[in-house]
């Protein structure tokens, strides 16, 4: 029996150290993350065994709800499920006549899965994409313009994910968001593109995407601590140049999106991690509190699950080796909100997060955008 598994592929990470029968053993590639991490994907191809046992070898790197699978290249995704796990070992049942198989820690999200969400939308007057710049291995990076585009809105709006390019589940809730604010025929999403100008990159650590790196505390500097003095990376370099002359004094709102740890504790709840700033961690607990009404028909949000500053690793420490993008675009001129959210890779308050429900939390994350700008006096309508 010969057993192919390979990473050559965008978002590919894996060692494997050994293959014994139908056992392998293997471990996530930590590349220059210094620090111990959890992402990996791999591509099993002309598979004939009924099973296949792998453990990995160096630390946890199995979620709450098991490996996430592939059959169609990449495109879809569902978890395989805890029962198959035992501490660092999964056993995966081969499907009979399937060439080829794609397992990972989470449900990938790449290049090619934006561009054919963004094809989709071709032609939406409420959309505009552009290039941010260009990153050190020649890949364009993008942003998108959402909104209010054929004239000044009464708002602008910062969202960006992928600071640390591992954290892949946020992605699906950016394009649910978008997709939502581009279509929807609700008055939310009607008056969201009247009178708010959204700016949203996806991906600001694309190369870490495309390469399949952890990007999490890389060695040098971590992405979203790279907003203190001369910003060492393209992307973040260009953020900074770009919003505070795109904003013209209209900034309100800048939004992180991330993924949180690997799994126990906040990391299985989705969560707003606190300012030091007491105006702006006030209005991190009013949006909250919208935040969490509009909720049920997606993945839960409780207002509660607040990470107040001084609390686990939100603290000084944490913040040493540089500023995020939130502490940052906080302190910009007529800011009055600024937040890192997180959304866990697997389970959330006990519901399952996967691609459709990552998606769907997208809508409320939109209209509770719309309701708190309602509650900001409103000086003039343009």
């Amino acid at each position: 029996m010969t057993i192919k598994i390979d990473s050559n592929f965008p978002g590919g990470n894996i060692v494997v150290e050994n293959i014994d029968g139908n056992n392998i053993f293997l471990h996530q590639e930590l590349r220059d993350t210094p620090q111990d991490w959890f992402y990996w994907c791999f591509r099993l191809r002309d598979v004939t065994a009924k099973w296949l046992d792998f453990t990995f070898t160096k630390s946890r790197a199995i979620g709450v709800r098991g490996p996430a699978v592939s059959v169609d290249q990449g495109k879809t995704w569902r978890w395989l499920g805890s029962d198959c796990v035992q501490e660092s070992n999964f056993i995966y049942p081969c499907p009979h006549g399937t060439n080829e198989v794609y397992l990972s820690f989470g449900m990938p999200y790449q290049e090619l899965h934006w561009q054919y969400f963004i094809k989709g939308l071709s032609g939406n007057p409420a959309i505009s994409v552009h290039q941010l710049c260009t990153t050190p291995q020649g890949r364009n990076v993008e942003y998108l313009l959402l909104g209010c585009l054929a004239r000044e809105p009464l708002h602008r709006i910062v969202i960006t994910c992928r600071h640390h390019c591992c954290e892949m589940m946020a992605s699906y809730a950016l394009e649910g968001l978008i997709q939502w604010i581009a279509d929807d025929n609700n008055s939310e999403a009607e008056w969201l593109r009247q009178y708010v100008q959204f700016l949203i990159v996806p991906f600001v650590d694309k190369d870490g995407v495309e390469n399949g790196d952890q990007g999490k505390g890389r060695q040098g500097r971590d992405h979203n601590r790279d907003y203190t003095e001369d910003s060492i990376y393209a992307t973040t370099a260009a953020i900074r140049r770009l919003i505070p002359v795109w904003g013209k004094n209209r900034l309100s709102i800048g939004i992180d999106l991330h993924c949180p740890h690997i799994a126990g504790g906040y990391n299985e709840l989705i969560y707003i991690v606190g300012s030091q700033n007491k105006q702006i961690a006030k209005e991190q607990r009013c949006f909250s509190d919208i935040l969490e009404q509009l909720s049920d028909h997606s993945l839960p949000f409780y207002a509660n699950n607040f990470l107040a500053f001084g609390t686990g690793w939100n603290n000084v420490e944490n913040f040493v080796s540089g500023k995020s993008f939130a502490s940052w675009f906080e302190a910009l001129a007529n800011v009055k909100l600024a937040m890192t959210l997180e959304i866990p890779y697997a389970n959330a308050s006990g519901t399952e997060v996967n691609q459709n429900s990552a998606r769907a939390f997208g809508q409320p994350l939109a209209v509770a955008i719309a309701r708190y700008l309602k509650t900001m006096t409103v000086v003039e309508i343009l």
